[in-house]
Parts: structure tokens; C-alpha cells; sequence
């Protein structure tokens, strides 16, 4: 039986928390160990209305495509200040990822069918809205689509009013946003955030077209219309940046450590940590029972990880370990779906798309 965390406090109390740790400049001691407290119970009371839209999700997405991958996480405590730094006026409790949970479905037609299987499905929770990145992407390039809920229960009301955000994307989308947190963690970047180095964002912008153009969407806003233009363009990055051999040295240099607490097979979250000092990747899982054990593991670890710079951890949930790196294939450093992509596009010259089929699982 598991035993999920309930909030604790008050709406107002988690806004005090978020503004005074992203925006105060004088806060004492005391002030911080309540308000990180505040956080880190407000996101962990997120995971049992994650865990149910997670079900939902699942069952849907294998039904119109038994490959696909589905992942739910709970966003970083780095990240969520990151974005109220970010965005000024937005309120802790108000934040919409919080608790997210992800299908990678083979096809773009797959994506569209789950995301009118998502909407019109018998589900009491208030839907709020859908971003739809893949017909309007982000200037980033970001390509992905998102629903956006209010959970609902007359069973566990104590959870109603948590905010649910549910990705859906193709392969290659996910790709992309591999490729950018794998730079962002190994190069102390913040280009998810669009917050980068202005060639990394460039050379992004440009794979995010390159996809559109595979995929037959629309291109990323300030990037070239004509295919011939955007891969000149994507040699010149790729030549500066070394773009191909980072990404390639970084896999390489990974080394990876399983350390699991209990059987594959019972194992329901995993606690990846990130050691990019000795270039290492610890995984730790933890039964379906020892959610509240997981959590407190991973709340200590972002607490070491705040006087570490460049280290990152997670705590997620996927199907198996065996799924684990398919779902988080950035802390593995497995970008090789996006390095083929770019090879194939750099070596190009014939202006047009190579539609060859890629090894998209």
C-alpha cells in the first residue's frame, strides 16, 4: 500500500515559499529551510494525481500504439525555481508541470489520435488547455503537444485543484529535446529555459526546422524556408560547435552504475542521479510501497546537488528498467537518434528531405 503524500499547506504559503527562494535577496536561514520544506511537500503532493492521469495515459497510448513510451515525473526542484525566475509573474501554485507525465507514440497521426483519445475520454478532471507546439512551434524549436488538467475526485478530495500537465510527441521530437538536455547538463547550460548560449540556441532552432521538415509541420519561427539554406547553414554549426563529436564524447565518457533496491520486476520509480564530475549515472529503485522512501532520497539529493554545480538528479516512474533509458535517454547521454538526423541532414546536398527510415525505437 503506498502511501502518498498530502499537502500540507496553504495556497498562499506555497506562493510565499516560491517567491521568497526565486526572487528574495535577503532571506535568513530559518526562512529557507521552511520555505525549500513548503516546496519540496507541495511538488511530492502532486504524485498521486500524476499516478492516476499516468494509468490513463498508458492504457490509452498502447491501445493506438503498443510500442510507445510512457514516462511520469515530478519536475526538479532547480527547474521549478528556474522557471519562476524566469517568469515573474507566475505563482508556485500555479504552475502547470509540477507533475507530468509523457507518451512517446510512433507517428505524428499517432499523436494526434492520443490526443483525441486524451480529450474525449470519460475523466472527471477539469481540463484547463492544450498547447499545441507542433503546429505553432517554439522559437527554441520545442515541438510537443500539451493538455493541461485540474484534478478532480470526490474520493480524494484533499488532491483537487493540483495541475497535471500530459506531453504527447513523436520520436523525433523527443529527440530534439534529448539532444538539448543532454548540452544543457554537460555543458552548464540553461538552453531548455532559453537561457543558452546564443550559437547552441541557433544550432537548436535549426534541428527543430529539420524535423518539421521531416515530419511535413510547420518550421521553427526565423529559421530558413528553403531546405538547401537550412543545411549550409546546420554544417556551419555542426563544424563550429562539434556538435557530432560532444555529443558522442559524452556518451562515451558515462559511465553507468544500476543500482536497483529490489527486483526488476517490482520496481515502480527510480531515482537517476547525475555525477558530472566523475562522469557517472547512479540508478536506484524503489518498490511501488516505497514511494514516500523515494522521495525523501531524492529531496537529500537535490539538497547536496545545490552545492554541486552541474550535478542533477530525478525521481521518475516508467513501465520497467528496461524502459528507463528509452524514457530519460538524457541522463544516459543517448542522443544517437538526433546525431543521425544530423548527420544525414549535413551531408545533404541534394535539397531535399533524406526521409530514409530511422531507428525511431
Amino acid at each position: 500500500m503506498v502511501e502518498w503524500t498530502t499537502p500540507k499547506y496553504s495556497k498562499k504559503q506555497v506562493d510565499w515559499a516560491g517567491n521568497l527562494l526565486a526572487r528574495s535577496e535577503s532571506m535568513t536561514a530559518e526562512d529557507v529551510k521552511n520555505a525549500v520544506d513548503i516546496v519540496y511537500n507541495f511538488r511530492a503532493s502532486h504524485a498521486f494525481p500524476l499516478n492516476i492521469f499516468q494509468k490513463r495515459l498508458r492504457i490509452l497510448a498502447h491501445h493506438i500504439d503498443r510500442k510507445s513510451i510512457i514516462a511520469q515525473r515530478l519536475k526538479r526542484y532547480s527547474s521549478i525555481l528556474s522557471k519562476l525566475e524566469l517568469i515573474k509573474t507566475m505563482k508556485l501554485s500555479e504552475m502547470q508541470d509540477i507533475g507530468g507525465c509523457r507518451a512517446v507514440v510512433h507517428s505524428l497521426k499517432d499523436v494526434n489520435k492520443l490526443v483525441e483519445a486524451f480529450r474525449s475520454s470519460q475523466i472527471k478532471h477539469k481540463f484547463m488547455h492544450q498547447d499545441d507546439y507542433i503546429s505553432k512551434p517554439k522559437k527554441s524549436g520545442y515541438r510537443s503537444w500539451h493538455l493541461i488538467y485540474r484534478y478532480y475526485s470526490d474520493k480524494s478530495e484533499v488532491y483537487n485543484g493540483k495541475k497535471i500537465e500530459v506531453q504527447i510527441r513523436t520520436p523525433l521530437q523527443h529527440a530534439w529535446a534529448t539532444a538539448v538536455e543532454t548540452v544543457d547538463l554537460f555543458t552548464k547550460q540553461a538552453l531548455k529555459s532559453s537561457r543558452g548560449k546564443p550559437e547552441w540556441e541557433r544550432f537548436f532552432q535549426l534541428m527543430g526546422t529539420e524535423i518539421a521538415f521531416r515530419e511535413n509541420t510547420p518550421l521553427v519561427p526565423e529559421t530558413p524556408t528553403n531546405i538547401v539554406l537550412l543545411h549550409s547553414e546546420l554544417r556551419e554549426y555542426e563544424h563550429n560547435l562539434k556538435v557530432i563529436s560532444r555529443l558522442q564524447g559524452f556518451a562515451d565518457a558515462l559511465r553507468v552504475i544500476r543500482r536497483t533496491s529490489a527486483k526488476q520486476n517490482k520496481t515502480s520509480y527510480f531515482l537517476l542521479s547525475l555525477d558530472n564530475t566523475q562522469e557517472r549515472l547512479s540508478v536506484t529503485g524503489y518498490k511501488r510501497s516505497e514511494y514516500n522512501k523515494a522521495s525523501r532520497a531524492y529531496a537529500y539529493k537535490e539538497r547536496q546537488n545545490r552545492k554541486k554545480t552541474g550535478n542533477d538528479a530525478v525521481l521518475v516512474s516508467v513501465g520497467s528498467i528496461n524502459n528507463l533509458q528509452r524514457a530519460y535517454p538524457n541522463y544516459y547521454a543517448d542522443t544517437r537518434l538526433f546525431v543521425e538526423i544530423l548527420k544525414r541532414a549535413i551531408k545533404n546536398t541534394k535539397g531535399s528531405v533524406d526521409r530514409r527510415q530511422l531507428p525511431l525505437f
